[in-house]
């Protein structure tokens, strides 16, 4: 099928080998009776790239995309694109939430994609994203506050993390850009120098200037349950955070990769389209 003996027995070891209906985990167990694989075969929706080189390539994903396929049966990811047009050895290298819009860069093989896996991991690609908040954003602020995903089960903390001292340590700077007075709403600049889920969001909240159009942090508990849900309409979304959609946009990439200095910018009106979907 195309597969190197590596690829094949990392997707045995994540379940995709059916043995009489069952999964099978282990690459040297023979295999007796009747078998399916189940084979991710990628679709495109003409999304082009913003920035490639030989290694790797950039896209400016719209809001709304989800990076990886969420099971077997999501229609399309940033995924699909990525290896619809560079081949199945390509790759995200990190993650942004679907609702957020803008930069991910994605290497084009293996190798490449654990480098810049490393890359980020040791804080050797500086992020920079637009997100405007609710109220007057007055002055530019570092935010340390350690961050811990909650440990219980229930269906609305799977997907909270909260400040507490227990957690991880996690700062962001943030620069107010403009203060629209009519709307009482601030576009800000973030820049994360830590990459813990939901960081500029649960800081934003935590200095109590949410994300225009977040559902979950800055809300009361019965409408994030009502939101993870999908019970919650447009209009009561809109209501109730300002917007249809998470006014968060990856901006900016900013790296050395092999002796060559990047610095990677979003080719989208991020500021126009946001300021559409505002509520007044």
């Amino acid at each position: 099928m195309g597969y190197t003996q590596r690829e094949a027995q990392r997707l045995i070891a994540k379940g995709r080998l059916h043995v009489n209906g069952e999964p099978m985990v282990k690459s040297s167990q023979i295999i007796e009776g009747d078998f399916e694989f189940i084979s991710f075969k990628p679709i495109t929706k003409g999304l082009k790239p913003t920035f490639e080189t030989d290694d790797f390539v950039v896209f400016d994903k719209p809001s709304g995309v989800l990076i990886h396929p969420q099971n077997r049966h999501t229609p399309y990811s940033l995924v699909d694109e990525i290896k619809y047009q560079y081949g199945n050895g390509a790759n995200i290298t990190h993650r942004i939430d679907q609702e957020t819009s803008g930069l991910v860069l994605a290497a084009k093989n293996r190798d490449i994609e654990i480098d810049l896996k490393v890359m980020f991991q040791e804080r050797q690609i500086q992020k920079t994203y637009l997100a405007f908040v609710h109220g007057e954003f007055k002055e530019s602020l570092h935010v340390k506050a350690p961050l811990l995903r909650r440990k219980d089960e229930s269906a609305i903390v799977r997907m909270v993390v909260k400040v507490d001292e227990r957690g991880k340590e996690s700062n962001t700077f943030f620069t107010p850009l403009r203060y629209y007075r009519e709307l009482d709403v601030t576009l800000v600049e973030a820049k994360p120098q830590t990459g813990r889920q939901h960081q500029i969001r649960v800081h934003l909240f935590h200095v109590k200037h949410p994300i225009v159009g977040d559902p979950i942090y800055g809300q009361d508990e019965r409408d994030i349950i009502r939101f993870l849900d999908r019970e919650i309409s447009i209009d009561e979304r809109v209501k109730m955070s300002g917007s249809s959609r998470l006014l968060l946009h990856a901006q900016k990439l900013e790296f050395k990769y092999r002796g060559v200095d990047y610095a990677i910018s979003s080719s989208s009106n991020f500021t126009d389209e946001a300021l559409s979907k505002i509520s007044t």
